[in-house]
């Protein structure tokens, strides 16, 4: 599908397919994956930093509620300069990028760590260092194909982008970990003299966490500065070495390509959906008498699942290459019907399915591990249907238009609050939508093509 849109000059490689520069891979490129990665990981786990220790945020700093949705929020407002992040990626390379981006949670995390006594002004210093960690999202979700491609060879790249697409998060997970272990929660129960006193150790440990997630980033930027390469002497693949769409012909063939925009949507709406309905699941789950911690342990396993999930069928995909779209029905209808178990319980004086939390357990997890478990072959089908358009504005517009979906969920919350039942019927509609557009979509491997067969 793509190969029709460019010219037989744009589609050349700039190696030749054999002979002495012929493609080749070079161990360093597992030290490239671990860098980002952990960059990947520290930037999903400072975006979660309050939501888990709400409570204390608001004892020690005099958070209000609406200040830590805020503070939340900054990760999807973090997303604006999006193309412009995209557009660095793909024109001035990884090291730029990932540069500017790392020096961007440094910056951020050394913020908020700023020890000013008006806790007015340390409230504020916090906001900009959660929104400069959230100008690190784009790169950090859209660029984990540019990666794979531009250091590993056909059989390795969907492992690859799982590994690097799935780290942020499992760091987003990892919050709902280290947060409660180390910061102590609130007592609510003492008197005025005895909680006063009680607030001291909880800004303390709320400080040790913000110390030691800027010192590990501090870290990281200093191995990202001393080496991370854009890409490697020789490229790995025939395709990795092709000449790419100039950037305004590849926004045109984007906006005008029905077949990208089908699976656009598959992606966008329900992955935008399931993330504001993760975000609120404490509040949906009330009425059936499950409280936020274990809400919170739902959330965290849903994570850390689909983030195996995503690494295995990513491996799996690079095996038996070339069945991208049947992964993703698979996933989907476990998605749909996990969705539609979870729904239904809710409804059991109807339906008489059994309502326990074993059942509200099981369908939550499945859920969450189905729908975070396709993001990475997402991502390799974008890549494999729109070649030659560059990696970076590609999944760029996507996780884009994911955020937007969210954000109008969340806008459409404050209006809707009260009743949030129509939410599970919304992330099951969404989730059965895009089922039926993946079955719709007409799959191609454009780059695999270029790989296997003008490499022979």
């Amino acid at each position: 599908m793509g190969l029709e849109w460019s010219s037989p000059e744009e589609r050349q490689a700039l190696l030749a397919p054999s002979g002495p520069r012929g493609p080749r891979v070079y161990s360093r490129r597992w030290l490239v994956l671990l860098l980002f990665s952990l960059l990947a990981f520290m930037q999903g786990l400072i975006w979660n930093t309050w939501g888990p220790i709400q409570n204390s945020a608001k004892v020690a700093y005099g958070f209000s509620s609406l200040d830590i949705a805020l503070l939340v929020l900054w990760g999807p407002i973090g997303f604006l300069p999006c193309f412009f992040f995209m557009w660095l990626m793909d024109n001035r390379g990884l090291r730029v990028t990932v540069l500017l981006t790392i020096f961007l949670m440094v910056l951020g995390s050394g913020l908020r760590c700023v020890p000013v006594p008006d806790l007015f002004l340390r409230r504020r210093l916090i906001h900009g260092g959660q929104l400069l960690n959230g100008f690190a999202g784009p790169t950090v979700m859209n660029a984990a194909p540019f990666l794979s491609t531009t250091w590993f060879s056909p059989d390795e790249r969907a492992t690859a982008t799982a590994i690097a697409s799935m780290l942020s998060y499992l760091g987003g997970a990892c919050a709902f970990l280290i947060g409660p272990l180390i910061v102590p929660a609130p007592n609510v129960t003492a008197d005025l003299a005895v909680g006063l006193g009680h607030i001291g150790p909880i800004k303390d440990r709320i400080e040790g966490v913000m110390y030691a997630e800027f010192g590990v980033t501090a870290v990281l930027f200093a191995a990202v500065l001393a080496y991370f390469p854009s890409r490697p002497p020789v490229p790995p693949s025939v395709a990795a070495a092709s000449r790419r769409l100039s950037y305004r012909s590849s926004i045109c063939k984007l906006l005008s390509n029905v077949h990208f925009l089908l699976i656009v949507l598959a992606y966008a709406i329900p992955l935008g959906f399931y993330a504001g309905w993760a975000g609120v699941l404490d509040l949906i789950l009330t009425p059936v008498h499950v409280n936020q911690v274990d809400a919170g342990w739902i959330g965290f396993w849903s994570i850390v699942g689909g983030c195996v999930v995503g690494i295995s069928v990513g491996w799996f995909a690079d095996s038996v290459r070339g069945i991208l779209k049947p992964i993703l029905v698979l996933l989907f209808s476990g998605a749909t019907l996990s969705a539609t178990w979870f729904t239904l319980t809710f409804l059991s004086n109807v339906t008489h399915l059994p309502l326990t939390t074993a059942t509200l357990y099981t369908s939550c997890i499945l859920t969450g591990v189905f729908l975070n478990g396709a993001v990475p072959i997402f991502f390799e089908l974008f890549v494999e249907t729109v070649y030659p358009i560059p990696e970076g504005i590609a999944c760029g517009l996507v996780t884009f238009l994911s955020n937007v979906f969210m954000g109008l969920l969340l806008l459409f919350l404050t209006f809707y609050h009260n009743e949030l039942s129509w939410l599970n019927w919304c992330l099951t509609g969404s989730s059965l939508l895009s089922l039926l557009f993946i079955l719709c979509f007409r799959e191609s491997y454009d780059r695999l093509y270029l790989d296997v067969f003008v490499s022979v």
